[in-house]
């Protein structure tokens, strides 16, 4: 499915693979790109203007993906203001950053709050979009996953789980969706920005970055537009490929 003259969600779409993804939809003749924000209002806000700057209309909305009536009302306003709905990007997601062998320090209300924007806010917002993406000949939906979700490594424990289950989320979705729906996810690994360094501190990111370049057979960890590149390829490639988990880690999970 090319994009020229399409209507796109990203969720979480104010920063890193989410604003990445928003803006190359624009560049590639996107109609409009509705993205979501939770808290961040002033980073949905200026990507939402980069979007309309490159030609496409925008619009930023406040919505929870794990409350299902914010999915919906999400939805109802996005196919609303652009008469149309080809493409879900399920990119929104969060984390807690706790060491693996710390299982104490990892509580039930993690879980909890880690699947239900991981994996149950992608399964509410598939669900609010399905009747529009059947529609005019058929959409698509892409779930941002993690190799965290393949491999069990990553943030803490909960996040891998919760990936997990959405690469299994993702499969299930590409069976009941089709014919009409193509669904597929990506799986970064180490991929580059605030959130990480957020989590892990300037020392400890710089050398989880190195760690990871090092090991790379490519030598490289991902840019966020790395990833975006990973999602149009699904969007815009073959027709037949659904239900499938791409990973995209420059080879960390074959690692030398």
């Amino acid at each position: 499915m090319l994009m020229e003259g399409k209507a796109a969600i990203v969720t979480g779409g104010g920063t890193g693979v989410g604003r990445a993804t928003a803006l190359e939809l624009a560049r590639r003749g996107a109609s409009g790109v509705a993205i979501n924000y939770s808290r961040s209002k002033d980073d949905a806000e200026r990507t939402a203007a980069e979007v309309r700057e490159l030609g496409a209309e925008a619009m930023a909305v406040r919505a929870d993906v794990s409350d299902d009536a914010d999915c919906r009302s999400f939805v109802d306003q996005a196919v609303a203001a652009f008469g149309r709905l080809d493409l879900l990007v399920n990119n929104a997601g969060t984390t807690v950053f706790v060491p693996h062998d710390r299982l104490d320090d990892v509580s039930a209300e993690d879980f909890t709050r880690l699947y239900s924007v991981n994996t149950v806010g992608p399964f509410q917002m598939a669900r609010a979009a399905k009747p529009h993406l059947a529609a005019d000949g058929g959409g698509e939906v892409v779930n941002v996953s993690s190799i965290a979700g393949v491999a069990a490594i990553g943030s803490s424990i909960p996040y891998c789980a919760s990936k997990a289950a959405l690469n299994n989320l993702t499969v299930a979705l590409a069976r009941v969706l089709a014919p009409e729906v193509r669904v597929n996810a990506v799986a970064p690994g180490f991929i580059t920005g605030r959130w990480l360094r957020g989590g892990y501190g300037d020392e400890g990111y710089d050398k989880l970055r190195e760690m990871a370049e090092q090991s790379a057979p490519l030598g490289k960890v991902c840019e966020p537009e790395d990833v975006t590149a990973a999602i149009l390829g699904l969007v815009e490639g073959s027709d037949l490929v659904t239900g499938q988990v791409v990973v995209v880690d420059g080879g960390m999970l074959i690692r030398r």
